[in-house]
């Protein structure tokens, strides 16, 4: 019996697209295709390779994030190249799929037991991952608010005037660095697990702590450095704003569970970019674009092919001879930040039967 969430969320993910999609449209109605179609061929070579750069700096953090969590496993056998291939399949199918901890969860669980991880690491390692994400989400987002306590007026008239108030921007700031600052204490300091109702918060070593204060920034930077290089300077509003808005963008487009954030993401960064004509307007949409072929749909299709030859090998081994599991996995410390990894476990023996 299939529980009432695995229904519920396609539902919400659905609805996002079509509410979203809806808002969308009539904010580009008064658009053309051909219009956006010059404003992609408009922007210079030099900052589509700098988009590109970018893109690579994004997944080759991405790559870092399971390495982190293998090092927290113990786990020191796989190679750098499996475990970036492995990671960018995940996030390249997870990122236009939806849902992502899960469907990031069956990839890894049937690359990662290839190399003899059992279910709990697995489950460990996809927990660690989608912490060091949200962790570095909330670094990021508190600094750019309190850099930049004015951001949230760009959303003046669409939310209530107490949230796009400068001050509100600063109380949610500090807190948001207080609660890294909290997570880097504890970690430092060796402090009992964290319970705030049904979450708890498990510090890990500090060196595991201080990679993933590295790591989740970096990947952060990266995927919204795309979106910068590809809007045109004369109306860039400069690194710090572009950055707050995909975080925001980025963030809802998660949390509404709609494939690939479609459509979500895109009102969202819209709404919140302040277009003042068509021409603005053209060139945010043709950023946007150069951000989902470049983050999503390039990498996608590129992951297609991996786990299709990656099967294809797995598939040969297995008839060519017993498979073999190495000795040199150590027993999981079953304990991460933020997520049950028991619950992770369960979800994945029952899915990737």
């Amino acid at each position: 019996m299939k529980k009432l969430s695995e229904f519920i969320w396609p539902l919400i993910g659905l609805a996002a697209v079509v509410v979203s999609g809806y808002f969308l449209y009539q904010e580009l109605k008064t658009t053309s295709l051909a219009a956006i179609w010059s404003a992609i061929l408009a922007i210079p070579p030099h900052r589509i390779l700098l988009a590109a750069i970018s893109t690579l700096v994004a997944y080759a953090a991405l790559a870092w994030y399971d390495r982190i969590a293998l090092l927290h496993l113990g786990v020191r056998h796989i190679s750098w190249l499996f475990v970036s291939l492995c990671s960018f399949t995940t996030y390249a199918l997870s990122h236009n799929i939806g849902a992502s901890v899960f469907s990031g969860a069956l990839v890894r669980y049937r690359a990662y037991t290839a190399k003899g991880l059992s279910a709990a690491q697995v489950a460990v390692l996809v927990a660690l991952c989608s912490f060091t994400f949200f962790l570095g989400t909330v670094l990021l987002g508190g600094f750019t608010l309190v850099v930049d306590p004015n951001l949230l007026t760009r959303l003046e008239g669409k939310l209530p005037g107490f949230l796009t108030d400068p001050k509100t921007a600063l109380v949610v700031g500090f807190c948001m660095l207080g609660f890294v600052a909290l997570y880097v204490l504890g970690s430092i300091l060796r402090l009992r697990p964290l319970h705030i109702r049904s979450f708890k918060l498990e510090y890990p070593r500090p060196g595991i702590m201080a990679r993933q204060l590295l790591a989740a920034p970096l990947e952060l930077l990266g995927a919204a450095g795309i979106i910068y290089f590809a809007l045109p300077e004369a109306m860039n509003p400069g690194f710090i704003p572009v950055l707050a808005i995909f975080l925001a963008s980025f963030s809802v487009a998660l949390a509404s569970h709609a494939p690939g954030g479609l459509g979500v993401f895109e009102i969202v960064f819209i709404t919140a970019m302040h277009i003042t004509d068509d021409a603005q307007k053209d060139a945010i949409i043709a950023a946007v674009i150069i951000f989902r072929i470049f983050y999503f749909w390039i990498p996608a299709l590129i992951s297609v092919i991996v786990v299709v030859l990656f099967e294809r090998s797995r598939l040969a081994a297995a008839i060519a001879a017993p498979a073999s599991v190495p000795s040199t996995v150590p027993e999981p410390p079953v304990v991460v930040p933020g997520l049950d990894a028991h619950e992770l476990e369960r979800e994945l023996k029952q899915k990737a039967v």
